[in-house]
């Protein structure tokens, strides 16, 4: 695979123009509670979709030229990634495919198709290829990788430019770890425009890829145990990604599974916004003190948690 140009600021700057009639400009909110750090959450649930994903994915898809939309657009998505996708081909009145594993929560499944793309659910490890392989064959369309294309990270680094221009004296941004797009791409903004601020990647205790890889000094295959974190923890770094992401942030912080778990009921209980499993590690992270002290932001990536896991994390007091 062909190294990825680093990002720059103006790639940021150019998409925010392209995006800012699609894409809502978040909160950046307190979270009152008593912490090691000043908790502040970027509420990406907030967006139409639910999920950050339809910053990148609206400013790749406006970037491609009309002949390579001409058989629409796919990617590969546990969920989040492929609304984004399917949003901006409804608004763009093109076909979606959407390549879902099978380990896809059913509240992500029905979005998709509430916005008309057409699913094709595979195992999770034939889904894992098709990211790897940044494609699959047999469906038609231009592929839209939700990780390594700097289109689409370069709509993800449009979050860094509004935390900056919030909370300018930012000491550090938890950013969820799933592939490194968004974290790369938000941390290009913040080095350029809070240069202070430290950036690290999240990831939970039952995935560990970015940890593993920066204790090993390349990519390195881990072991992945499913859980209601869907949104993050892939089997390693892609190593495409790897160049981007070993430069652009400063580190990795683990949560525990237990420790999200009371992430996600806090923020309903105090703070009444609802994060899915990737959403919460950030927060989860920050309330055990991981983020050190200081003005530390949590990127609350999605609020696409399946209802019924939602009942059973707040039940589970």
């Amino acid at each position: 695979m062909s190294p990825i140009e680093p990002l720059t600021i103006e790639d940021i700057v150019a998409a925010r123009t392209r995006i800012s009639s699609t894409v809502t400009r978040t909160p950046l909110v307190r979270l009152q509670v008593d912490a090691p750090a000043e908790i502040y959450l970027k509420l990406e649930s907030l967006q139409p979709i639910g999920s950050f994903k339809l910053r990148g994915a609206m400013n790749a898809m406006r970037m491609l030229p009309k002949s390579a939309l001409a058989d629409g657009v796919y990617t590969a998505s546990a969920g989040n990634m492929a609304q984004g996708v399917a949003w901006g081909a409804r608004e763009l009145g093109i076909p979606c495919i959407v390549v879902m594993p099978d380990t896809a929560p059913g509240t992500k499944l029905e979005a998709v198709a509430r916005l008309g793309a057409t699913i094709v659910q595979i195992p999770f490890e034939e889904w894992w290829q098709t990211l790897r392989d940044h494609g699959r064959p047999g469906i038609p369309g231009t592929f839209i990788h939700p990780v390594a294309d700097r289109a689409v990270m370069a709509g993800n680094g449009t979050i860094g430019i509004e935390i900056a221009a919030d909370l300018p004296d930012v000491d550090t941004v938890l950013v969820p770890f799933g592939g490194g797009g968004l974290s790369t791409g938000i941390a290009t903004a913040i080095r350029t425009l809070a240069p202070r601020a430290k950036i690290y990647g999240c990831e939970v205790a039952t995935s560990i890829p970015l940890s593993s890889a920066l204790a090993a000094g390349k990519p390195v295959q881990v072991e992945r145990t499913p859980s209601f974190v869907d949104g993050i923890g892939g089997r390693g770094v892609l190593p495409e990604m790897w160049p981007l992401v070993s430069s652009a942030l400063h580190g990795a912080v683990i949560a525990e599974l237990d420790e999200v778990k009371r992430a996600v009921r806090l923020l309903v209980e105090r703070a009444r916004v609802v994060a899915e499993g990737a959403g919460a590690v950030p927060v989860a992270a920050a309330l055990a003190g991981r983020a050190g002290r200081g003005k530390v932001v949590c990127v609350v990536s999605g609020g696409n948690i399946d209802t019924r896991t939602l009942i059973e994390l707040l039940s589970d007091s």
